[in-house]
């Protein structure tokens, strides 16, 4: 029961003025909405094409079908091969190509004609799109073939390429791809990232209390109350803890159930993963207060440490893009082990496949909160300054 009372003025001390609810519990929640608005959306980019089309069978005709097709392209005919050219190289990110005057014959012939292509640099749609031509053109050449061994006419082979293409048109069969979503959502890391700093902050600010009433004498008077040490010890951090819980549950309401933002994590699980790393984010918090009495100090220090090891562990970008020495350094980050179980489980993980993460935030968070112990000695008085 005096734990209960420690706890509740802890949150009252911390949420009981306009600023700590705008600090602690409105901003991540702006922040988090802002990053589930820039990041979150998987609309695709439509991919502005340019062609001239110089054949006169079916064909040519029948390639250009088949890449309407797909929606992600804007064709648009080009007026001429020097107009296409200087809008590839003034429009960036557009492409253009040219189908040969004798496509359709020389695929009755037998041989192989070439769609050029024009691009200002090499990029993943170009490829995607010269991969599609290629593809394309090879069926076209298949059904060329067929329509070739009948021996009939040149006229009558144009007009049998023609019925055959206007069957493969119809796509009677054709596959369907299933999405299996085995994959973490767009945006998610940012989210999480901004999720795990805010939390870091409130955490660190209720540990700063506690320095502030160790200075002050404030805990040593708590100490000569007909209170057991342990429900003073239980107390604080207690009330730590429900603060770190209040603001992870409205973070993950807000982004889940109102910015209806799917990131494949259940709602308990996401609980867990981001409670265990508040309570790392705790014992370091506690282990720096407790080797710097002077709460200025302890609060600038914790500053420096916050913003550097959310950056080694992959809160602004992933960890991928950043040298070998500084990914091994990471793993003795605590936000890289909670975001590596955010992300396994929104790939489809299970339980069984984040006891690793949670094992390891679950020992950083004991040895950190052994060291921090130490701030709940009101015999430590404070360096005066």
């Amino acid at each position: 029961m005096h734990s209960l009372t420690i706890a509740w003025q802890m949150i009252k001390r911390t949420l009981g003025h306009t600023k700590g609810w705008i600090a602690y519990l409105i901003l991540p929640c702006v922040i988090v909405t802002v990053c589930v608005a820039l990041l979150g959306g998987t609309t695709t980019a439509i991919l502005p094409i340019e062609y001239i089309n110089e054949d006169e069978g079916p064909a040519g005709e029948h390639l250009l079908q088949e890449l309407r097709r797909t929606d992600v392209y804007a064709l648009k005919p080009a007026s001429s091969l020097a107009a296409m050219k200087e809008n590839v190289i003034a429009k960036n990110g557009m492409i253009g190509f040219t189908i040969p005057a004798d496509f359709s014959a020389s695929l009755l012939e037998g041989g192989t004609p070439k769609v050029e292509m024009y691009q200002m640099a090499v990029s993943e749609a170009a490829f995607t799109v010269s991969m599609q031509l290629e593809s394309v053109t090879g069926q076209l050449g298949a059904a060329a073939a067929a329509v070739s061994r009948q021996g009939a006419a040149d006229e009558e082979q144009f007009f049998t390429l023609q019925q055959v293409l206007d069957q493969m048109g119809k796509h009677r069969v054709r596959a369907v791809s299933t999405d299996m979503e085995l994959y973490a959502r767009p945006g998610l890391t940012n989210v999480t990232g901004f999720t795990l700093l805010f939390l870091m902050s409130l955490v660190g600010s209720t540990v700063m209390l506690m320095v502030e009433d160790r200075k002050l004498r404030t805990m040593s008077r708590i100490y000569t109350a007909p209170v057991r040490a342990y429900q003073i010890v239980l107390g604080n951090f207690l009330g730590s803890f429900l603060l770190g819980s209040l603001q992870i549950l409205i973070v993950l309401t807000v982004s889940k159930y109102v910015l209806r933002y799917d990131d494949g994590v259940p709602f308990w699980i996401h609980f867990v993963i981001l409670a265990a790393f508040m309570l790392v984010a705790m014992g370091l918090a506690s282990a720096i207060a407790g080797l710097v009495r002077n709460p200025k100090n302890a609060g600038m220090l914790n500053s420096l440490i916050i913003s550097p090891t959310c950056m080694l562990g992959g809160c602004f970008w992933p960890l991928a893009i950043m040298p070998d020495f500084l990914q091994r350094i990471a793993n003795f980050v605590p936000q890289k082990w909670a975001i590596e179980a955010v992300e396994t489980m929104a790939s489809g993980g299970t339980l069984s496949d984040i006891a690793m993460p949670l094992l390891i935030l679950g020992l950083m968070a004991l040895i950190l909160l052994a060291l921090g112990s130490i701030i709940l000695r009101p015999s430590e008085t404070a360096v005066r300054g």
